[in-house]
């Protein structure tokens, strides 16, 4: 597998609220809400402690992590 190049400019909010979108629709995660203060909480299951992430990167950051332990976990159907 070829590494991505680093990326030229900082995650926006906007793109950060398109994966949180996703990962909640795809029940992989149960919740995401972007505060006024600009943190995110995040909770993976509806008992599960809140998580607090400081800045789009840092949900995008989740978003990767989620979606490597996704892809390692699935049997190749190649």
């Amino acid at each position: 597998m070829t590494p991505r190049p680093p990326r030229s400019s900082q995650p926006t909010t906007a793109e950060a609220n398109a994966w949180a979108d996703v990962l909640v629709r795809r029940q992989l995660l149960h919740a995401v809400v972007l505060t006024p203060t600009g943190q995110w909480l995040v909770q993976d299951r509806p008992n599960r402690p809140v998580r607090v992430l400081t800045s789009p990167a840092d949900v995008l950051a989740l978003a990767a992590a989620i979606q490597h332990r996704t892809r390692s976990t699935r049997p190749e159907s190649r």
